[in-house]
């Protein structure tokens, strides 16, 4: 029996064929830009020049000089580098928790509501700011916030009050980035939840009926215990961005206004005005190969500590 077992598993079947083809283009696009691209990281330790214009890109490459770890130099050789690391550090740490918390608490509420139609066109309403490109909500918090014929500013002036020059004021920038993110994240976060939420048994919600609990216990005693392996797994994946940001929203949104750079000078935004000001593909290349090595190290190290506190929660 178990030798038949085993030449069933090994037989390419119809169904394999159908999930094969259904797979395909997602395997393809990993392969084009995901794998591919990781030939690139041999520049972050090449000197890269066109050695020879009737070679292709890969020779030059090839025999372009090696120069090691010079290339990470630049990102540690600026007296601004402690700030850089500092804010995107404090960032995505609001941003990990606020990423958790709010759509938690926000697929909470929607799973408890009576009308489906209602529920539906809410998490529509939230989700669609996922698909808006920052280039989209740049213009729009322009219109908010323009020195000008902005909207806040206008209705300060109906109430009295002096204009501000909000892209001059780091002050306020924080609190409004951080805002835009949470804003713009939510929607993803609570169609996951939710997902994970409907695939909760609806006994035990009956027996929790039965026995007088009443939503809140439910939420508490039922559906939060239920959802802890992917809120887990969410915050693994999210500490391997740590050391990244969005660059959209940090210099985007901002207009790149130098006035600001105390408050959104972050990696990203701090690599792509060295590279601005010096030209050189090696030192983007090493930049960004130490974030994905960083990323990847956060990951695994943050997986093995759950690993160790609750071995079922960990992703491996």
């Amino acid at each position: 029996m178990k030798k038949q077992k085993k030449r069933n598993r090994g037989r390419w079947r119809k169904g394999d064929i159908q999930l094969t083809l259904l797979a395909l283009p997602t395997a393809i696009w990993y392969l084009c830009f995901c794998y591919m691209p990781m030939f690139g990281i041999i520049m972050a330790f090449k000197n890269f020049r066109i050695i020879d214009s009737s070679k292709n890109f890969f020779y030059n490459l090839l025999a372009s000089e090696t120069v090691g770890f010079k290339n990470f130099k630049f990102l540690f050789s600026s007296g601004s580098g402690g700030l850089v690391i500092k804010l995107t550090l404090l960032y995505n740490l609001v941003f990990i928790v606020l990423g958790i918390v709010v759509p938690v608490t926000l697929s909470l509420i929607m799973s408890q509501l009576h009308s489906k139609r209602f529920a539906k066109t809410c998490q529509t309403l939230m989700f669609l700011p996922f698909f808006m490109s920052w280039v989209v909500v740049t213009y729009f918090v322009f219109a908010f916030l323009s020195p000008d014929k902005g909207l806040v500013n206008e209705i300060l002036k109906n109430f009295g009050r002096a204009p501000i020059s909000w892209y001059r004021e780091p002050k306020y920038w924080p609190g409004i980035l951080i805002f835009l993110n949470t804003w713009k994240g939510m929607g993803y976060g609570m169609v996951v939840y939710l997902a994970n939420i409907a695939s909760i048994d609806g006994s035990l919600y009956e027996a929790a009926m039965i026995d007088g609990a009443t939503k809140l216990q439910q939420a508490k005693y039922i559906t939060l215990p239920m959802m802890k392996y992917v809120i887990i797994m969410m915050f693994i994946l999210a500490t391997g961005g740590i050391v990244r940001s969005d660059f959209g929203l940090f210099y985007q949104v901002t207009k790149a206004s130098n006035s600001l750079y105390t408050v959104t000078e972050t990696i990203d935004v701090f690599i792509f005005k060295m590279i601005k000001e010096q030209p050189n593909p090696n030192m983007g290349a090493a930049a960004a190969f130490l974030q994905s090595v960083i990323g990847c190290l956060l990951i695994l190290t943050t997986n093995k500590i759950v690993k160790k506190i609750d071995n079922d929660s960990a992703i491996i």
